[in-house]
């Protein structure tokens, strides 16, 4: 009996060695192969194309800019309300951005980097260097657009970055139409609810700001 008592505390004992010593899985890395796994899955089952590609990456540059020009209702003097509305933007937008990185390096593209004019600098995956393309985009503003609301303060910011948005807003919108209306394009599930959500949200956002910007001048004729 002692014997045996002696053979399963020494079992134990090994036993408990071995659990020290097997290696444990570290948390980050499973978390990023499941989130690949999830990304491979999904596109398994809802196939992206070249349009939802071009799309994820231009909407990067799209936002950047719009992110730029909220920037400047913190710093220029802008209104309460219209200081609440760009920081709704830049909070959104900019969960939008990174959402929009993560798709697309999860599917082992070119991730854009941030630019307000809408060139849009991108690492390859494969790479590791960057390169610059020109994607026109609907909306954007222009250097001489970007120059004006920049130096502009007060009320003058106010009426020009309500104008300027509302026209950067409804080039969002067009985007999505755009995409929406490519054959076979926006059946990933990430792509169509990020593309919807975008549709939505900003058209509802051109709306408030049309009342906003009619309340600063009743006289203006809104495009």
């Amino acid at each position: 009996m002692a014997l045996g008592a002696s053979l399963a505390l020494a079992a134990c004992a090994t036993s408990r060695e071995e659990v020290r010593s097997s290696p444990r899985p570290v948390a980050g890395d499973s978390a990023e192969a499941s989130v690949t796994a999830r990304a491979r899955a999904d596109s398994l089952r809802y196939p992206y194309t070249v349009a939802d590609v071009r799309f994820m990456s231009a909407m990067i540059g799209h936002h950047s800019q719009a992110i730029a020009m909220s920037r400047w209702a913190l710093t220029n003097g802008a209104s309460s309300s219209v200081r609440t509305l760009a920081e709704r933007i830049i909070n959104g937008q900019q969960d939008e951005i990174a959402t929009m990185q993560g798709w697309l390096r999860d599917r082992g593209k070119p991730v854009p980097l941030p630019d307000r004019t809408g060139r849009t600098a991108h690492t390859s995956p494969s790479s590791g260097h960057g390169s610059d393309h020109d994607m026109p985009m609907p909306g954007m503003l222009t250097e001489a657009q970007l120059r004006q609301l920049e130096q502009a303060r007060g009320e003058e910011f106010d009426r020009l970055f309500l104008t300027y948005m509302i026209q950067h807003h409804r080039g969002a919108v067009s985007m999505v139409e755009d995409l929406f209306g490519t054959p076979g394009a926006a059946r990933d599930e990430t792509v169509f609810k990020f593309a919807n959500d975008v549709s939505v949200d900003q058209s509802t956002e051109v709306a408030r700001m049309e009342k906003m910007l009619a309340a600063l001048d009743p006289e203006t004729t809104i495009p």
